[in-house]
């Protein structure tokens, strides 16, 4: 294996302690609103360690956990509540929400202002055109962690493989911002030879949800492999009877790969730093007016 291991643990460390050291110096303290509806164990331990990390970088966060039966009335009322709260910076709704609960509708009652998630329609937009806006907090943290590589995208080919609106889509039209200037083809399901797009690629972004949707046959010499995919697959020789995996074949695409990103250990460490990195922007922004 002779890639080089793209360490999300070390750069969020080191972007962790920057944090810190700038909320220490805000005249305001950066204010986390996280809203939590139901109970889905995956959720519970995406707050939890969302909590973990404000308080790790001395900012404020403020936990609201909700009953899956909660309506959409009580959670747009407890929305435009934090929308309006002056110690609050930014708004996290944990996705997925209750069936009976319109994602979209949500996701929009929140202020721009206050959008960490980059999720709203107005910062969408704002990215699209290069307005300065909340980054969405993986596709930033991949921009981060290619940055970290050392690779200069610059008149680079980039292949991102899926398309949805949390990170194919985004990570796609960060990469091919004039500040990145990378050359972009999206690819998803829809794709015929597949392969034939990959073996072209000076990196690829991996973000399908599914495993071995990338090979080492794929790639070509000396790309940088970003996995973005966290899969559960059974193993019988670990005590939970599963492990995780990406959504590349780590072994397969090391061997041909300058660098890669590890799952787990890689991209997931980056989206809580980002959204900590988005809060302390916007608790900035507050002081600064």
């Amino acid at each position: 294996m002779g890639a080089k291991i793209i360490s999300g643990k070390e750069l969020s460390a080191s972007l962790r302690a920057q944090i810190a050291e700038e909320t220490a110096k805000l005249p305001v303290r950066p204010g986390l609103g996280v809203i939590l509806v139901g109970d889905n164990p995956a959720s519970v331990s995406y707050v939890t360690a969302k909590e973990k990390a404000c308080r790790e970088t001395g900012m404020y966060s403020r936990e609201i956990r909700l009953p899956a039966e909660t309506t959409k009335e009580e959670l747009l009322g407890i929305i435009r509540e934090l929308n309006g709260d002056e110690a609050i910076h930014g708004i996290l709704v944990q996705l997925p929400l209750p069936k009976h609960i319109p994602e979209k509708e949500v996701i929009e009652a929140i202020s721009p202002d206050k959008d960490v998630d980059g999720f709203t329609a107005i910062n969408v937009g704002r990215m699209l055109i290069g307005e300065k806006c909340f980054l969405p907090c993986t596709p930033h943290g991949i921009l981060k962690l290619i940055e970290f590589a050392g690779m200069d995208l610059s008149g680079k080919h980039a292949v991102v493989i899926g398309r949805s609106n949390i990170v194919g889509k985004p990570v796609a039209v960060l990469l091919a911002r004039k500040e990145t200037n990378a050359t972009v083809t999206l690819c998803h399901t829809g794709t015929n030879d597949l392969k034939s797009y990959t073996r072209q690629a000076d990196v690829v972004v991996v973000a399908a949800g599914r495993p071995d949707t990338l090979t080492g046959d794929m790639i070509k010499e000396g790309a940088v492999v970003i996995d973005v995919g966290v899969n559960r697959i059974p193993d019988e020789t670990r005590p939970s009877g599963f492990r995780l995996v990406g959504d590349a074949d780590f072994e397969s695409c090391a061997q041909k790969a300058s660098a890669i990103t590890p799952v787990p250990g890689g991209v997931g460490p980056m989206t809580i730093t980002m959204l900590l990195w988005n809060t302390l922007e916007s608790a900035k922004r507050h002081a600064a007016r």
